[in-house]
């Protein structure tokens, strides 16, 4: 019989009362209850201001969710929050830019880039022009009127990694000539 320091555990067995559970990719919940304790720890009240705001916004859509017999949110779900939040982000540097409100919408920027530290990596305008001259060719759209044939399947392929207002110009551009 082996010595248990020299024992292998796989994931999922048993010894004794433990159970070493399977290793999976950290959740996002996970990850922001962790970085809340390092800004704690940090004592950056920006970030932990902004992660908390994170986390009470994927618990308030999980209770949404909860009476359709979901117990968490999906990938496809925690995405669309950060990216909701990242919009509201975005909205209010440009309100408080046009308002002469520079203080705020430096804050708002702040929390827009910790923000965007969850969300996956977005996509250089040469990546979206690239899916989108694939969608034109697909869908044979020609004209400004075809630009709902090309946004529905472009939107889809490119949620969370491209913003819609920039989409939407490359492809009214692309249509237009």
């Amino acid at each position: 019989m082996q010595p248990l320091s020299s024992c292998s555990l796989t994931p999922g067995f048993k010894l004794g009362l433990t159970v070493v559970p399977p290793v999976a990719a950290m959740s996002l919940k996970t990850r922001i209850s962790d970085d809340i304790k390092t800004a704690m720890k940090a004592k950056d009240k920006l970030r932990l201001e902004t992660v908390r705001s994170i986390k009470k916004v994927i618990l308030e859509k999980e209770t949404l969710v909860r009476p359709s017999g979901q117990e968490e949110l999906t990938e496809a779900q925690e995405l669309e929050v950060l990216t909701q939040l990242a919009k509201q982000r975005k909205d209010a540097i440009e309100q408080y830019q046009k308002a002469g409100r520079e203080d705020l919408a430096g804050k708002e920027a702040e929390e827009l880039a910790i923000i965007e530290e969850y969300l996956p990596q977005q996509l250089t305008d040469a990546e979206i022009e690239a899916v989108i001259e694939d969608l034109i060719a697909q869908t044979g759209a020609s004209t400004a009127k075809d630009m709902g044939k090309v946004m529905g399947p472009a939107m889809q392929q490119l949620k969370g990694r491209a913003d819609g207002a920039k989409v939407q110009a490359l492809v009214k551009a692309k249509l237009a000539g």
